[in-house]
């Protein structure tokens, strides 16, 4: 009785308006054939929006350095000049540079935008690009609110634009370990997940001193942040979210300070304070941000104490898919070490994968993983976690966007499909939060 209401429960999800209108959005990788589909010979026209760490870095600089014989970048855009006109020099660009997006298209006319800008802002450019007749690649999250996700939904439906969402985590040497462990079926149908990531006092204190500290911003750290692990989820079980149980604490950052101050550079507490970080230190963020803190204001090391810090560093969440998996997740944002442990239970036994991104005890990072079978004993493995640029996933992923499209063996490419289902299931925890009840991911948005 409970799987059949388990699958009717499947079929009434992929029925739904949501069901329907995500399956619909969802487009597959290029099979053959040259980037994009433009004729041999053509490069692709890029304009990319927002100048930020992440967009002059990866989606500039490497973009400028590594294929710019199948892509050539037109424009940039950012709201303020100051930076704008730093990440153009870094990056080596040559284009244009403009601080009003519609202007950027109407001149440059892009074939493709790259939406790299504060969190809140990715459905504003994506569907203003797409409307405009440009395909688009975002950062995740895709949306940082149920509004957005499906004002997405129904602008790529409408117009017929690609949309591509980089969770490079799919391309990370560990996670595809896991991958094809799952698909082998060795553990036997998947029945529950433990899943647990650790941001240590380093990273996780970063989020606290940039505009990810705001929910009206970031959406949280279940928006920003978790999206890559729900992603991850969805992907390794290939299955659908169909209901979010969540609780989250601010307990260590925020008001929980003893002492604070606006920012660190100039902070009376910097002798004594653990979390003092010196972005004096960093000639490309002293240039990047604090040199252009005088167009918009933003403070890029601001103290993580801010008693208007509203977002959450110690998150539980509970995921129902329609599959009747269910997933414990759980997202700690001051530990001494960075990684995550992830078990997969099975009808035959179980997958214990450990991943040390960042450790006091200074071993290389190191990707662990035994598999217990019923009645057997264990069997172990390790892997070098992957090299620079997100443990070596940033240039697997973008030679599989411009360069090298192929087959889609291990499904790793994501559209605007996986960007939903993956940022609903963090809005579903923050609204689960703050209502204090259990969300359908089918509450939330519909056609």
């Amino acid at each position: 009785m409970a799987k059949k209401k388990n699958e009717l429960s499947r079929r009434k999800f992929l029925s739904s308006s949501v069901g329907a209108a995500l399956a619909a959005a969802s487009l597959p990788l290029l099979k053959t054939g040259s980037v994009w589909g433009k004729p041999a010979g053509a490069k692709l026209k890029v304009a990319l929006v927002g100048t930020g760490v992440r967009g002059s870095s990866l989606w500039g600089k490497t973009l400028i350095a590594k294929y710019s014989d199948v892509l050539e970048m037109v424009g940039l855009c950012d709201i303020n000049p100051k930076r704008m006109e730093y990440a153009k020099n870094f990056m080596g660009a040559k284009c244009g540079t403009y601080t009003d997006f519609k202007q950027m298209i109407e001149e440059r006319h892009p074939d493709t935008v790259i939406v790299t800008t504060m969190d809140s802002f990715h459905a504003k450019y994506i569907c203003m690009a797409m409307r405009m007749g440009c395909d688009v690649i975002t950062e995740k999250p895709m949306a940082t609110d149920e509004k957005m996700t499906q004002d997405i939904i129904d602008t790529e439906k409408k117009t017929g634009k690609k949309l591509i969402v980089t969770f490079n985590y799919r391309y990370s040497p560990e996670a595809v370990r896991i991958k094809k462990i799952l698909m082998s079926r060795e553990i036997g149908d998947i029945t529950s997940v433990d899943f647990n990531y650790y941001l240590d006092v380093y990273h996780g204190a970063s989020y606290f001193r940039r505009w990810h500290a705001f929910k009206q911003f970031s959406g949280s750290l279940l928006v920003h942040k978790a999206t890559h692990h729900f992603d991850l989820m969805n992907w390794w079980l290939s299955a659908e979210p169909v209901e979010v149980n969540a609780y989250g604490i601010l307990r260590k950052y925020g008001y929980n300070g003893l002492v604070r101050n606006v920012r660190c550079m100039n902070c009376p507490h910097k002798s004594t304070c653990e979390f003092f970080w010196d972005i004096t230190t960093n000639e490309h963020y002293m240039n990047l941000y604090v040199k252009a803190e005088s167009e918009d204001g933003y403070i890029r090391d601001a103290c993580v104490f801010q008693k208007k810090i509203n977002i959450w560093d110690t998150m539980n969440v509970q995921v129902q898919y329609h599959n009747r998996v269910t997933m414990s997740y759980s997202l700690n944002a001051f530990m001494p070490y960075e990684g995550y442990f992830v078990g997969f239970n099975g009808t035959k036994g179980r997958l214990d994968a450990r991943i040390y991104h960042r450790q006091p005890w200074k071993i290389p990072s190191l990707a662990d993983f035994r598999i217990t079978h019923n009645f057997k004993k264990s069997k172990t493995s390790s892997i070098k976690s992957g090299g620079s640029g997100h443990w070596g996933a940033d240039q697997i992923m973008q030679d599989r966007i411009f360069r090298k499209p192929g087959p889609d063996l291990l499904r790793q490419h994501a559209g605007s499909r996986e960007g939903a289902l993956s940022v609903l299931i963090g809005i579903a925890a923050c609204r689960s939060i703050e209502q204090k009840r259990p969300f359908k991911i089918e509450e939330l948005v519909k056609i």
